[in-house]
């Protein structure tokens, strides 16, 4: 199976099949539009997990799956499933403190001393060991790097620079990004034995000097290690009792890649760190409940799973808001994102209820899906439910923007019997689909398939409303919306009804996923099309006043090449914006309505 084909037929199959096949039963649009419109209202400001906004969603779900016959399941209250989590990590005041040949200065403020979001709070001591940039890549990796090869850390504070080598060639840049997330080189220092972890952004590196902000971290508990950043001013400071040496030389030694140039131990300085990191935490409530077989006997994983998140952005505040300068604050309905996905569950719960059932269904409507899957996660850790128990999950995430007739189903590699179910499901309902194999996705599905359970993903695509407050209801294409859970319900029926569960297909991932946020440097403000098979990277918009947007490049745009690498997919991309500089211009070849266009486009150094 390719990565990426898609499912057609002739008209003649079509018909003799639907032929043999009794007429679906029809949906009500009425009440997809009524259930995505309670969603996405202004009383529910966005559903933000462990709000106000949330509770109310939460009850008016359980009511809904409570009427068509979802019960509890055995250990939890009602159908509510809880879960903590941290909403928001802050700096309470931490304090640097350096002494060096008799000298005592001391730093606070943000601005120029402050805790990593990953921080443990407390207070240390100790010398301190530059470590170039605190890198250290696996055996799997295409070649050698170690930052700490020659360094003694263990007792120690390192003190290393943000993100990776800034003059390598775009490959091993790509590489060395992948591994230069805030925890993953956390973890490194706290291996080695390291006391902390002090970066500061170099000189020749995006956000020069800056210390780095607190972002949202989902942990409840810190990496196990104090560590924090510093502005350039400070890191100059503790330069100037090292002879021979400024941090913008060091930096520049270092940006070549060249592995034998190593970082250095920093005599006679010592630095004490104060840290104190203020974490929120908040409760989320995820709804889960199952529909009873109605056949007897034993069967072979006796539960199929459905599921969809119905938290969203609140207002947006809490990092990943795409609102344009005039809409900063809004209240992020997120009618797509996720209610269309919700709704469509809700109807396919009511179409199989008064179906044959062989296998349970179980229903889980997840919240904290974008604070990072924390719902499904926390479920599956809880075994309420043992995942060897679960055959399949069938998950939903924005599929109220269909457009021509197109849906994507994702995660297709993670079972054999993915193809011929969808094919046959899919002949009285006729929808264009997409199909890619990865399962790897940014939504619930991952939290699954992680479990080994065969998963299937519906999403009709992204859009230039994407997590801004102009997703709204009255864009869901709500009557392709019910064609979508027609389909659902039909998959999910089938795999209720299945002799033997499908089997797991454990799919190689395409990207290393060691990385976090902070790894991509890079932002060009394009939003890709994941509904249409075509050799490229296609958009479906971009982002206004972005680098794409300045360039010229719009919606319908076919990306084949980028900065020198050829794009024949969505990875292909991500692993050449991996690799480029931030405010270097590059070129950028696309097809627009057949024709080959070059644009220089200046990607941005990402807030």
């Amino acid at each position: 199976m390719t990565d990426r084909y898609r499912l057609t037929f002739s008209s003649a199959s079509v018909l003799l099949l639907l032929g043999a096949l009794p007429s679906p039963v029809p949906a009500s649009t009425e009440s997809l539009r009524e259930d995505v419109s309670f969603l996405a209202s202004e009383a529910l400001e966005g559903r933000l997990t462990g709000t106000e906004g949330e509770a109310q969603a939460h009850v008016y779900l359980v009511s809904r799956l409570e009427k068509v016959g979802v019960r509890s399941l055995p250990g939890l209250e009602g159908l509510s499933h809880s879960f903590d989590f941290t909403a928001g990590t802050n700096d309470g005041g931490s304090v640097l403190t350096l002494k060096a040949e008799g000298v005592s200065e001391q730093w606070t403020g943000t601005d120029k001393f402050q805790a990593l979001s990953l921080s443990d709070s407390g207070t240390v001591s100790g010398e301190v060991v530059f470590a170039g940039y605190g890198l250290v890549l696996p055996e799997s990796a295409t070649f050698g790097y170690d930052s700490y090869a020659t360094l003694d850390v263990d007792g120690k504070i390192v003190l290393a620079l943000r993100y990776f080598p800034e003059d390598v060639e775009q490959e091993t840049r790509a590489e060395l990004s992948r591994y230069s997330g805030l925890r993953y080189r956390a973890m490194q220092a706290r291996e080695r034995g390291a006391k902390a972890l002090v970066l500061v952004t170099g000189p020749n590196s995006p956000n020069a000097g800056e210390t780095i902000a607190m972002s949202f971290d989902s942990a409840i508990a810190g990496s196990g290690l104090i560590a924090g950043s510093i502005s350039g001013e400070v890191a100059d400071r503790l330069f100037d009792f090292v002879a021979d040496k400024s941090l913008a030389e060091a930096q520049t030694a270092l940006d070549g890649g060249n592995p034998h140039i190593t970082g250095f131990e920093m005599p006679g300085i010592e630095l004490t760190l104060d840290v104190k990191v203020e974490r929120e935490h908040r409760v989320g409530h995820n709804i889960v409940g199952v529909l009873p077989r109605t056949g007897d006997g034993d069967i072979d994983k006796p539960y199929v799973m459905l599921g969809a998140h119905y938290d969203h952005l609140g207002r947006g505040g809490g990092g990943n808001s795409l609102a344009r300068k005039d809409e900063v604050g809004g209240i992020h309905y997120g009618a797509d994102d996720n209610a269309s996905g919700v709704a469509a569950v809700l109807d396919i719960v009511e179409r199989l209820a008064s179906r044959e059932r062989q296998r349970d269904l179980l229903v889980a409507l997840w919240s904290g899906e974008e604070l990072g899957v924390l719902g499904s996660n926390a479920f599956i850790d809880s075994a309420t439910v043992t995942t060897d128990q679960v055959a399949a999950y069938v998950n939903f995430d924005m599929v109220g923007r269909s457009r021509d007739n197109k849906l994507a189903l994702r995660a297709m590699g993670s079972s054999t019997i993915w193809p011929r179910l969808v094919e046959q499901a899919n002949v009285p309902v006729g929808l264009d689909l997409t199909v890619g194999e990865d399962p790897y996705l940014p939504t619930d599905t991952l939290a699954l398939n992680q479990a080994e359970v065969p998963s299937l993903d519906f999403f009709t695509g992204s859009h230039e409303d994407y997590h801004r407050p102009t997703d709204t209801a009255d864009l869901i294409n709500y009557e392709d919306l019910d064609r979508i859970a027609q389909l659902g319900s039909a998959v999910t029926s089938k795999l209720l009804n299945l002799d033997s569960a499908p089997d797991f297909v454990k799919v190689q991932p395409k990207t290393n996923t060691g990385g976090d946020r902070d790894s991509v440097r890079a932002f060009t403000g394009t939003i890709p099309d994941y509904t249409t098979e075509v050799e490229g990277l296609l958009l479906s918009g971009v982002i206004e006043g972005g680098p794409a947007d300045d360039a010229g490049i719009q919606g319908g745009d076919i990306i084949v090449e980028f900065a020198g690498q050829t794009i024949t997919n969505i990875y292909d991309y991500t692993y050449a914006l991996d690799a480029v500089k931030v405010d270097m211009p590059v070129t950028v070849v696309l097809l627009r309505d057949g024709e080959r266009t070059e644009v220089t486009v200046t990607p941005r150094a990402r807030e």
